[in-house]
């Protein structure tokens, strides 16, 4: 052993605690840099030799040196930020971004993600944020995503056009409401008799009690003007006592000269006085004025220009699945040969709050094939077979006419005006038509080992063997930390710790700097030995 022992022992010392004072600098250097995890130094001591001593076995070290740099993968800050698409992570996990050029994936717990001009979501680096599509819907409330893993990218920044599928009303009509639609022979359909899809105003504004306006679309956004008229039916008119109900027909039309559909023989329906009319029917209440009954009628696929405005050509409705009645209209006036089968045609649920609560169908008379059949019988108006009331069902009370509901399921294209990220990491888009579409799922990496991560610079790490394979799946599941939106988070350096810590360093690194000055002088005494 001797004197020169004791001074390399303390060169390790000095060696050891300057790695650490290393990485305390990197600490600091990066107490304000995004994601940033903060690493400490743990020594240990090196070999020992053996010593003959009087009790026989004792040992003396040679020093210290690093045995690894511990990183504290705990979670830093959270800081509000501006933008919608820097997203930070509340627990475990990290975000996975792909370098395009080179096809390295790597992982951050920096969130600072922007979309590029082509489209991109990247980081920082130019590196593009790694994700799913997302699926259509949901399943249970929880995230679904289709496909593999795949770079995020805007491709298109519309939004398209829905057709109008659903169409949902709710109205009171005045129980008091005159009677301003005669037909005498047939005092039910006495506005679809006086309808004239030829005229310039094809119902007058004296023939109907009421009446209520709802803008649809069509397959390619246009919208167009949805019309239902209300008028009641006279009692008087009525062949049979109706006991105490109170009877209102109804026509649901549209501008005529947007009336698309192709008849049978060929003719335009536009050019016909049934042009416009998608259907027909009436609503019953009883003396509480509660629907407790309705119907509607609409056109034969078989009717052609010479029988299209006769009554006998407006047969049942079709029942939806969910039990309500459906027309069909051709807004964009593609031909066809039979309007109820083209493409372009497709049906539209109408909605009144009561339907078909078994689906079996309508409950029909007997004899009645058309509106026609029915004449100025009450017993024949066609109902369904188990009426369904909803709370939203027309009422008919000692009230003005007024609608409480208006809802439709169409709507325009739209333009995307703003990003949202919820905290499952399922990025939606807000378009100018209202719709929020479900865009794409962030993917969040986890590992078994994080300590085995390569920290590569640029806020990024890298898997080896000793992390394993990372993990991928979407926040909240699996152990994965949540996603919070417009959030950044900030470094998890804790300044006064590192400033402890420097202070220990330095102490350490003077201590055994004193080793060393101090074994000099005992060298200096042995030299100085032979000198006297």
């Amino acid at each position: 052993m001797g004197l020169s022992n004791s001074m390399w022992t303390a060169i390790s010392g000095l060696t050891s605690h300057s790695e650490s004072m290393s990485v305390i600098g990197n600490n600091l250097a990066n107490a304000n840099t995004l994601g940033f995890k903060s690493g400490t130094v743990h020594f240990e001591d090196m070999f020992y030799s053996q010593l003959s001593t009087a009790s026989g076995f004792d040992q003396v070290g040679h020093g210290s040196r690093v045995s690894t740099i511990y990183t504290n993968y705990t979670q830093g800050p959270h800081e509000a930020s501006s933008e919608s698409t820097h997203v930070a992570l509340g627990g475990k996990g990290m975000f996975v971004v792909t370098n395009k050029t080179s096809g390295s994936t790597y992982y951050t717990r920096a969130g600072n993600f922007t979309f590029n001009q082509n489209g991109y979501l990247t980081d920082p680096n130019g590196y593009v944020v790694q994700g799913w599509k997302a699926a259509d819907g949901s399943s249970d409330g929880k995230v679904t995503t289709v496909g593999s893993l795949k770079d995020i990218r805007l491709e298109s920044y519309q939004s398209p056009p829905k057709a109008t599928e659903k169409v949902r009303l709710a109205s009171n009509l005045d129980k008091n409401s005159d009677d301003n639609s005669v037909d005498p022979t047939n005092p039910f359909f006495s506005l679809f008799t006086n309808w004239d899809g030829t005229a310039e105003t094809p119902l007058g504004d004296d023939r109907y009690a009421y009446q209520t306006t709802i803008k649809v679309y069509d397959e390619g956004g246009t919208a167009h003007d949805l019309t239902v008229y209300f008028d009641p039916v006279d009692a008087a008119s009525m062949a049979a006592d109706p006991n105490g109900k109170r009877v209102f027909e109804y026509v649901v039309t549209c501008d005529p000269a947007q009336d698309g559909r192709t008849l049978a023989d060929g003719t335009q329906l536009n050019t016909t006085s049934s042009a416009g009319m998608l259907m027909t029917g009436t609503i019953t209440f009883d003396g509480s004025g509660n629907m407790v009954g309705m119907n509607a009628f609409t056109l034969d696929s078989a009717a052609t220009g010479a029988t299209a405005s006769a009554l006998s050509s407006w047969v049942p409705a079709e029942l939806s699945d969910n039990g309500m009645p459906t027309l069909t209209a051709n807004f964009t006036g593609q031909p066809n040969a039979s309007f109820t089968t083209d493409a372009d045609a497709l049906p539209i649920e109408i909605d009144f709050g009561l339907s078909d609560k078994t689906n079996v169908g309508w409950n029909i008379p007997a004899g009645v094939t058309s509106a026609a059949n029915v004449g100025t019988d009450f017993t024949l108006l066609p109902n369904y077979d188990t009426p369904d009331r909803s709370a939203t069902a027309f009422t008919s009370y000692d009230e003005s006419s007024t609608s409480t509901v208006q809802t439709q399921d169409g709507y325009a294209p739209g333009f995307l005006q703003d990003i949202s990220v919820n905290d499952d990491g399922v990025v939606s888009g807000q378009y100018s038509n209202g719709q929020i579409i479900d865009l794409f799922v962030l993917a969040v990496a986890d590992f078994d080992n994080y300590q085995g991560l390569k920290q590569e610079g640029g806020n990024l790490f890298s898997e080896t063997t000793e992390s394993g394979m990372a993990r991928t799946g979407t926040a909240n599941v699996g152990g994965r930390g949540d996603i919070a939106s417009a959030t950044l988070e900030q470094s998890n350096v804790d300044m006064s710790t590192e400033m402890v810590r420097l202070i220990t360093i330095q102490r350490g690194f003077q201590a055994n700097g004193k080793v060393i000055t101090t074994t000099d002088t005992l060298m200096g005494e042995v030299i100085n030995l032979k000198r006297s």
